[in-house]
């Protein structure tokens, strides 16, 4: 079995692992016995932290893609229920001409009054 020479083992999961293999010795066991318990501990530890790192970035990976999808969701149904522009420039001309025959129909009314009151 090849060595990652990328890991190394802290000196927290080293103490830990001394501390767990000396807890654990039995009358009898030599000092190069426990430390080769050490060391399997420390093996042990690391292989864990390894595990519980790669779950969590599955997680993430697994969040990051729901996200994603969601997201695109969303979008795709605000899509669906947003109107084109072009119906929308539409009811705009047609409503521009009320206002203007509004305008030229109260200056005739003005004009009218102006020439009934003043005349008769």
């Amino acid at each position: 079995m090849k060595k990652n020479r990328n890991e190394k083992i802290s000196e927290k999961t080293q103490q830990e692992a001394m501390a767990i293999a000396k807890g654990t010795q039995r009358p009898g066991q030599t000092k190069e016995q426990t430390r080769l318990i050490a060391l399997g501990i420390q093996k042990g530890i690391a292989e864990y932290k390894k595990n519980v790192k790669n779950k969590q970035r599955q997680a993430d990976k697994e969040k990051s893609r729901q996200q994603k999808a969601k997201k695109q969701a969303a979008m795709k149904a605000q899509k669906e229920t947003s109107t084109p522009v072009k119906e929308v420039e539409k009811p705009q001309k047609n409503t521009a001409i009320l206002p203007w025959t509004l305008f030229i129909l109260s200056w005739i009314g003005f004009a009218a009054y102006y020439l009934f009151k003043f005349n008769l």
